[in-house]
Parts: structure tokens; C-alpha cells; sequence
């Protein structure tokens, strides 16, 4: 039997939400991500604001110069977070093998699913469904593979359903351009321009020994991708691989106690996503974007874990000092992650243990954070972020927030 993946993607995601709830705004050039007289990037645009060339992770004043008729929205994470937990309990009453890759995709293995309809009945139905109750409008890629599946549903954006029939991936790949495919960015790009490679067909068509002597084991993996091989499985458990936030300031700072209270509530936001996801993390993250949009990270792990924020900040701070000492450049974007995840077990933890009292601390303060919001208690260091809370419209726009699953 052969395998069917279908790759769900939500077309404009953050922007649908909004026009779900406000209709008046669909037809309309539409930013989410800000206000466009503070520093912050596009999180998402409608499709008549692409049509000026409006894109994710633009400047929100260089979207505001291309469209200034547009309406720019600041946005609300928990909105959108409600609207992805419909969005997956919709495709779960289809198929037990599902993997979110995102708030608004996932990869749904349909393989003997049969007897409920075809696999282009059940993609139908799901976009049927989609619309119907929560409004949203969704693009479905069909594959044997996953790297085909995500591909096609890119290709059919917006509103579309792709289908690639069993041994016909390489003839369906071979006339796109390389940057379509997974994993090739735009350094690997000119890496392959230099070869003379333009298409995947005439990456699919090199030797494999070639492309490894150019680009290493990542070489290896987008050959085979090219040539629609792909057999990673849709991994059933969704549960987090790493857990991250990340700020774009509305100014370029060196001010250190700044960063530091930044980064102090980025490490408190993912230690209650951790605590939430019942894990502990082995290695620590620290990214930072400086004024020239130069970006580093650098990380630090143990083979001891913790869901703790004094561990996690404790480790992000120890790496930002370090990152300071090396280079006095002005920094744009902060951003925390924890990966290596482990269920909880015995409670080990990063860096130093810490008293008892300190894990009921912890999860005291997420009580109270899940009632009254994440704001309505602040840590002595965060304090100094309050005109920021009080200004903002909730959270969202402090910072943006990645599961890896």
C-alpha cells in the first residue's frame, strides 16, 4: 500500500483570524505584526498587501512605504493559539497520525483511510470543514512523502489542493526552483547557482558524491529530497522538540540592564511553556540580531535538565555576557530557546540545584499568570519592562513564541 500524506497549511494565517472576527477587513490590504511607526517585522499580510510586496519578517516601516493604505494590526497570540487548537482537533478526526509543524500546519498520514473516501475526498472535506467552522481557508499538498506534500501545498496557495500521484514526485519537482525546496536557503541557493544548478530537476540529476563535496550531509538530504525520497514518518506524539521567544526591539540597545530584563522575561515565558509541556531541557539557546542584522546564537547544555526560569536565565544571561564581552554592537533582536526535552523525571536540573520551595515558587506564579494574565505578576527584573506591558496590547507583540515539534 502506498503511503498518503496530506501537508494542511492555513493561508495567511495570523491575518484570516483576524478577518474571521472583524469581516470588514477581508478584500483589504491587511499587516499583523504592529503598528508601522515602532521597530517590529510583518508577522503576516493578506494577499491584496503581498500584492505590493509585503512579506513575513519585513520591516513594518518598509511595509507601510510599499502599501500605506494598508491596516496594520497588532495582533493577539492567544487568539491565534485558540485558533490552532480548533484547526488540529478538526484534522485529528481524521487520521490518529498527526504532526503539527507549526500554530498553522501540520503533516496528517491518511495511509488506509479508505473506506472513509479517497484521499482527495478527504482533503476536501478537511478544507470544507476548516471554513465552515472556524472560518479560516486552508491549502492541502497530497504526497507519498513529506517533503512533496509540504512542496505541493505551497504551490497551491491560496485555496488549493495538490495532488502527486505514486511515482510521479520527480517529474513534479524537477521544473521548480531549487529555493522551493525544504532546507535550501538562501546561502545554499548560490551554492548551487555556482554549480550551475537553477532547478531542482538538475539538482535530482547530479551525482550524489557532487553535491556532498559541496554542502556536506546537508548536501546528502536535499538530493534526495530533490528526487522526491523522503522517508521520514509523521511523527504521532507532538510533543515539543524545543520550546523558544525572541523580541524585536523598538530601538537598537546596548543598554545591559535593558537586555537583561528582556531576557529575563523571554526565560520565564518559556519556563511556563516547559512547565506546561511537562519536560525539562537540557540545552539552553541564546540568539541575538544586531543593528546589522548579523545574528548569532549560542548555547549551553548539561546532561542534567530543568524546567526552572532561574536555571534557564541563569545560562541565557551567562551567554549574553559572554556575547557582549566580544562584540559592543548595538542589538536589534533578543531571543531564549531550550531543546534536548526529557519527560519529567527525577528533578535534576541545569547548572545548580535549587531548593524545593523554588519549583513551588515556579509553579505558583504560572497559577497565577493563567488566570490573570502573564503580566499580572512580575519578577524584580522585569519590573523595569512595565511602561512596555502597559503599553502593549497584551503580549504578543514583546515577543514571538516557537514549538518545535
Amino acid at each position: 500500500m502506498n503511503r498518503c500524506i496530506l501537508h494542511i497549511d492555513l493561508d495567511a494565517f495570523f491575518v484570516s483570524v483576524e478577518q474571521a472576527l472583524a469581516p470588514g477587513l477581508r478584500g483589504k490590504p491587511v499587516v499583523v505584526g504592529g503598528r508601522p511607526d515602532r521597530r517590529g517585522v510583518v508577522a503576516s499580510a493578506s494577499y491584496e498587501a503581498r500584492v505590493f510586496g509585503i512579506r513575513a519578517g519585513m520591516p513594518l516601516a518598509q511595509a507601510y512605504r510599499l502599501c500605506s493604505q494598508a491596516i496594520f494590526l497588532q495582533g493577539s497570540f492567544p487568539v491565534y493559539r485558540d485558533a490552532s487548537e480548533r484547526f488540529m482537533a478538526i484534522l485529528a478526526d481524521f487520521s490518529p497520525c498527526l504532526e503539527p509543524a507549526g500554530l498553522d500546519e501540520a503533516y496528517l498520514d491518511i495511509t488506509g483511510c479508505e473506506a472513509y473516501g479517497t484521499p482527495h475526498q478527504l482533503a476536501s472535506h478537511i478544507k470544507e470543514r476548516v471554513k465552515k467552522e472556524i472560518k479560516l481557508i486552508a491549502s492541502v499538498g497530497m504526497a507519498g512523502c513529506k517533503v512533496v506534500a509540504k512542496i505541493a501545498s505551497d504551490l497551491g496557495k491560496p485555496d488549493g489542493l495538490v495532488e502527486v500521484a505514486a511515482g510521479q514526485e520527480k517529474e513534479f519537482l524537477a521544473p521548480l526552483p531549487v529555493i522551493n525546496l525544504p532546507g535550501v536557503g538562501k546561502r545554499t541557493e548560490q551554492e548551487l547557482k555556482a554549480m550551475g544548478i537553477k532547478t531542482i530537476g538538475q539538482l535530482a540529476a547530479l551525482p550524489p558524491e557532487a553535491i556532498k563535496n559541496r554542502l556536506g550531509a546537508a548536501g546528502v538530504i536535499i538530493h534526495r529530497y530533490a528526487n522526491g525520497i523522503d522517508d521520514r514518518q509523521v511523527e504521532l506524539t507532538g510533543e515539543a522538540k524545543s520550546i523558544s521567544r525572541e523580541t524585536t526591539f523598538a530601538e537598537d540597545t546596548l543598554d545591559r540592564t535593558f537586555l537583561q530584563a528582556i531576557l529575563r522575561y523571554l526565560c520565564e515565558r518559556v519556563g511556563a511553556e516547559l512547565r506546561q509541556e511537562s519536560k525539562h531541557a537540557r540545552t539552553i539557546t541564546l540568539k541575538l540580531r544586531y543593528a546589522d542584522f548579523e545574528t548569532i546564537t549560542r548555547r549551553i547544555s548539561s546532561k542534567e535538565t530543568t524546567d526552572a526560569d532561574e536555571a534557564i536565565f541563569a545560562g541565557a544571561v551567562t551567554l549574553l555576557d559572554q556575547a557582549l564581552a566580544r562584540k559592543r554592537k548595538l542589538v536589534r533582536l533578543i531571543g531564549v530557546g531550550v531543546s534536548n526535552l526529557v519527560g519529567y523525571g527525577k528533578q535534576l536540573h541545569l547548572l545548580d540545584s535549587r531548593p524545593q520551595r523554588l519549583a513551588h515558587l515556579d509553579r505558583a506564579i504560572d497559577r497565577i499568570r493563567n488566570k490573570y494574565g502573564f503580566t499580572s505578576i512580575q519578577t524584580g527584573r522585569t519590573l523595569l519592562l512595565k511602561d512596555i506591558f502597559a503599553t502593549r496590547e497584551g503580549d504578543f507583540m514583546l515577543e514571538t513564541t516557537s514549538l518545535s515539534r
